[in-house]
């Protein structure tokens, strides 16, 4: 099954949610070894893997976006209050708006960096700066922006599972098992 339907994620969705997902969680896995590390030549080797990760999630999230807004959605599973819902769709919104926001305040970095650095991705793809002047003083404030960015998509994320693994084993609706198998229903029991 490549589509969702009312009640089950297909194919399509899954593959997104899951290669997204991967990359992100090790980008900020990435960028924290990053900050610890002294050694300045491996640090370097790991920015510029960091932001090849990071346009690929960019390539990623646009088709991602554009995909939930034009397919039909799974509802939400039954029994979940008002309150409920609206976190989860806050959450999603906000998840969403971190997955593009992360990598083009990247980009923005990059572009606004004193030292100007080319990026060129996995060593092969030349990745032209945006049109932005350097400036020292901004790309301390962009510095900040983007792991301020990063920890608060960390912390979601963190959120985000544990709603999940609530879901599956506490509520035990099947709202995990969706995103693994495609076509696979929920119950609709609610909690047993």
């Amino acid at each position: 099954m490549l589509y969702n339907t009312p009640r089950a994620y297909g194919l399509v969705t899954i593959l997104f949610h899951w290669c997204i997902a991967v990359l992100f969680i090790g980008q900020i896995v990435l960028g924290i070894i990053m900050l610890r590390l002294d050694d300045q030549r491996r640090v370097f080797e790991l920015i510029q893997l960091h932001k090849s990760i990071g346009f690929v999630i960019l390539a990623l999230v646009i088709p991602r976006i554009v995909w939930r807004l034009a397919a039909l959605s799974p509802d939400l599973p039954a029994g979940m209050s008002k309150a409920e819902r609206g976190a989860a769709n806050l959450s999603h919104a906000a998840l969403y708006g971190l997955m593009l926001a992360l990598p083009l305040t990247g980009w923005v970095l990059v572009s606004i960096s004193t030292l100007g650095i080319v990026t060129l991705a996995f060593g092969k793809v030349l990745i032209p700066n945006l049109p932005l002047a350097p400036s020292d003083a901004a790309e301390l404030l962009w510095s900040w922006v983007h792991a301020i960015l990063a920890f608060g998509a960390a912390g979601l994320i963190a959120l985000h599972v544990g709603a999940a693994l609530w879901h599956q084993f506490v509520r035990r609706d099947g709202l995990l098992v969706r995103m693994l198998v495609p076509g696979r229903e929920e119950h609709t029991g609610g909690t047993r």
